[in-house]
């Protein structure tokens, strides 16, 4: 159900990728192509009523100017009247009148014939304006609001069509949720866990009653080894049949702990089947231990090459300490492993068979960790072949093959899908096993960093290598699992 729903979520991720790189991204140059047609069209309409606008003013100077000298030419007449009808004046003072009146009267000619030509042109501007001018730019306007209606629609349409090819993936997975529900089978759940926390032990026989008076068993089986190991104090730990009050396990310890306070090294206090999960347990714990202090011996060794070849970046002979604790604990890790793959094989019955290669693989493991001691030393060089600085190591195994078994080579070979990653930053592939890969790119992750800086990646186009890991975002599939 979870892996379902992640999918149904990875495809609501895909709806909002699109939503916002394609819809959103053309209603937002949508609105910006809007706003600078809408700012030149009031633009146009604002110079058009200033252009008439400064056309009244005109003709209203104009026509103030007229008045003036219609104002003048009147006065002018009327002095010139009264000074031709006044008979104390000379003839040359009415002719002086006569000539100021007819200037006037020029004036005022000239004002009303600009006055005209100015009415007429606001005329004509006015009617312009309101006609032609003025609707165009309505028009565009609303052209302009008719194309945004028609954008709106057109991203309404690509929105209901993302969320179209999207829901047959998701009724998909919503089937496949309801057939994993359908799966869920109780009973077969019961026998899981039955097969889980069963203890392994067999039923106890019976127990024999002993008469104390004649001082021995009144059945001889008593003295058998099977009624000894199948007696109560032997048998049933944590029963109400024991003298001694301890702490339930088994069927009662499901939601809690169970375990024990005083537990055995070896495990040989718990029942046969959940010894043997113990110590697997236990032998994977240690191989994981082992591959972790492999990955930081080779690290500290490729540290002190670089230091080797560049004595201004430290000193080699100060990594000696580390390798030497890092061998120490290499080894008594070996003993550890070596110890419970002993105590393994007495819980699988195998001490007999095994104990004539027990040795042997005992011996292989000290000669691995005595030539990994040895190769450590600032003495003697180490035989294995040390990368460059900042190139990835050829071989990332999880686990060493500590028994000398064949099939472990082949077994890490192929690397499983674990996760995905995407690149934060570029990356140049210069050095031998890495990979180049482009800002943002998608890849498998293969190999999660073993402490060296580096994780096993896969591109799309099936190429395979190493990435730097701070240069990659993770997202393991473990994580999802529950």
């Amino acid at each position: 159900m979870l892996k379902e729903v992640f999918d149904m979520a990875s495809q609501h991720e895909v709806v909002a990728e699109n939503l916002q790189g394609t819809v959103s991204k053309n209603l937002h140059d949508l609105v910006q192509e809007l706003k600078t047609d809408r700012k030149k069209h009031l633009q146009e309409g604002a110079r058009l009523q200033e252009q008439l606008k400064q056309s009244s003013q005109t003709l209203e100077k104009a026509k103030r100017k007229y008045e003036k000298a219609h104002y003048d030419s009147e006065r002018a007449l009327e002095n010139y009247r009264k000074a031709d009808a006044d008979i104390n004046l000379s003839r040359a003072e009415v002719e002086k009148h006569r000539i100021v009146m007819n200037g006037k009267v020029q004036q005022c000619e000239e004002g009303k014939n600009e006055y005209a030509a100015q009415l007429q042109t606001y005329n004509n501007h006015q009617t312009e304006f309101f006609s032609q001018s003025m609707p165009q730019v309505f028009q565009s306007m609303q052209e302009m609001d008719e194309r945004r209606i028609l954008k709106i629609q057109e991203s309404v349409f690509q929105c209901a069509e993302i969320e179209k090819n999207v829901i047959p993936i998701i009724n998909t997975c919503i089937e496949g949720i309801a057939k994993a529900a359908g799966n869920i089978n109780p009973s077969q759940d019961s026998k899981a866990v039955v097969e889980r926390y069963k203890s392994g032990f067999p039923i106890p026989e019976d127990v024999q009653f002993e008469d104390l008076s004649q001082g021995q068993p009144v059945d001889s089986s008593n003295s058998s080894p099977a009624a000894h190991i199948t007696t109560p104090s032997n048998t049933m730990k944590g029963g109400t049949v024991s003298g001694k009050s301890k702490k339930r396990g088994g069927i009662f310890g499901l939601f809690g702990s169970s375990k024990v306070d005083d537990q055995k090294e070896d495990f040989s206090d718990l029942p046969p089947t959940q010894r043997r999960r113990k110590l697997q347990q236990k032998i994977d714990g240690i191989k994981k231990e082992m591959s972790k202090e492999q990955s930081e011996r080779e690290g500290i060794l490729k540290l002190k090459d670089v230091y080797a070849n560049n004595q201004a970046l430290g000193d080699p002979s100060t990594l000696d300490k580390k390798i030497e604790e890092n061998s120490q604990k290499l080894e008594t890790l070996t003993r550890e492993l070596q110890k419970y793959e002993g105590y393994m094989a007495d819980a699988d019955g195998k001490t007999t068979g095994s104990t004539n290669s027990l040795p042997a693989r005992r011996n292989s493991a000290s000669e691995d960790s005595h030539s990994l001691s040895t190769s450590g030393s600032g003495d003697t060089p180490h035989p294995q072949q040390v990368s460059a600085p900042g190139t990835p190591a050829n071989q990332h195994n999880v686990y060493q093959p500590i028994d000398g078994d064949e099939e472990g080579e082949d077994e890490f070979d192929i690397f499983p899908v674990i996760g995905r990653c995407r690149a934060l930053y570029p990356f140049e592939a210069i050095n031998e096993g890495s990979v180049p890969m482009g800002e943002n790119e998608e890849m498998q992750i293969l190999e999660q960093d073993q402490g060296d800086g580096w994780t096993r990646v896969r591109k799309n186009d099936g190429a395979e290598g190493f990435v730097p890991t701070s240069y990659i975002e993770c997202h393991y599939y473990d994580v999802d699992q529950v």
